[in-house]
């Protein structure tokens, strides 16, 4: 990745800004109360509920501290993913996914149709089942995901299964904790999640000679549940702060984990709580590493506002749609000229 050519350059109403506002009020969350092995209180856990609750419907984000994901098996998958990228783009390429091929490597993803800085390594949790017992197959299936994994570095692959099973039981906690926040039994989204079609992408962002026309990732929402963030101390990631619009940097915290409720979740709770834009930045000197779990539910979910937070009052406000097409199309839409516009959520908003 040279010299920016216009592939990547932003609209000037998107571009980033070189100095910019440091999140500070993006919530920092102890997690430690729900692991502790002694009987936590029943203050001291409505408390982590709320917190969990207020950052939810007040920023979309938060971070997680004493998550329980030990720190070496972070510090596995960041060695592995910095081997993989930095071999030859002819190797890496020897995995490269395409329309059929939805896991591995690309270096030409666009987001709102301008092409992001960075180059990407996809792979999923669990390979999804075509059909389960009660389910019978249709036209609306997910296509089926297979793996790419690549020579080197050898133990990739199962460095970044291990870590994946981490994140799918940090995941389980935080949908536990927000289903409270929500009023909700702990364990009201766990069936959602029986035939999951959860992954993860390592992402690698070189040096940019001009930061100030390029994004790492241009603006966008998350499409699935729940996203769970890893990242270097270089980093980038910005949100649209929902008091003001303005776009503010999160402060990498070490060990920590940032959290961010997806399109799916907002469905959910009828819009109590928002899936909100936010964006990676680059710079001209070092490269950055960060690498998201998408936590999503089986390909064969209608995803709709849950029954319990839907009343006369509260009418639901968004029509049901089935996850594993609306993820196919999400998949093609870098291989395929589809409007992106149509590929979010707010294709499926009642009229009020």
């Amino acid at each position: 990745m040279g010299e920016v050519d216009p592939a990547f350059i932003q609209e000037p109403e998107h571009r980033p800004r070189i100095s910019y506002i440091e999140g500070k009020g993006v919530p920092l969350i102890d997690l430690s109360p729900i692991l502790s092995s002694s009987n936590v209180s029943a203050i001291e856990f409505e408390g982590l509920v709320k917190q969990v609750g207020d950052a939810c419907k007040e920023w979309g984000f938060f971070q997680v501290i004493n998550h329980g994901v030990p720190l070496e098996m972070r510090e596995k998958i960041d060695g592995a993913s910095r081997k993989f990228f930095a071999q030859s783009l002819e190797e890496k390429r020897k995995v490269r996914r395409n329309e059929k091929e939805v896991s591995g490597y690309y270096d030409t993803e666009h987001t709102k149709n301008v092409r992001d800085w960075k180059e990407v390594f996809d792979f999923t949790i669990e390979e999804p089942t075509i059909a389960s017992a009660s389910h019978e197959p249709d036209d609306t299936e997910l296509t089926e995901w297979n793996n790419q994994w690549p020579e080197y570095p050898p133990d990739l692959r199962e460095i970044c299964q291990e870590y994946g099973q981490e994140m799918v039981k940090l995941a389980y906690k935080l949908m536990e904790l927000i289903a409270r926040s929500l009023g909700l039994p702990a364990d009201r989204f766990h069936g959602f999640f029986k035939d999951q079609t959860s992954f993860i992408r390592l992402n690698h962002y070189p040096p940019c000679p001009n930061p100030e026309l390029a994004l790492g990732v241009g603006r966008h929402k998350d499409g699935g549940a729940l996203t769970i963030l890893a990242e270097d101390d270089v980093g980038g990631l910005e949100v649209k702060r929902k008091t003001d619009g303005e776009w503010v940097r999160v402060k990498p915290t070490p060990d920590a984990y940032i959290i961010n409720v997806g399109d799916i979740i907002q469905v959910w709770s009828n819009d109590r709580y928002e899936s909100l834009e936010h964006r990676a930045m680059v710079n001209s000197e070092k490269e950055r590493f960060s690498f998201p779990f998408f936590f999503n539910p089986a390909h064969y979910t209608l995803i709709k506002p849950l029954e319990e937070l839907t009343n006369e009052q509260n009418p639901a406000k968004y029509r049901a749609y089935n996850w594993g097409k609306f993820m196919n199309n999400r998949k093609r839409s870098d291989f395929q000229k589809l409007n992106v516009e149509n590929l979010q959520i707010y294709h499926f908003k009642i009229s009020e």
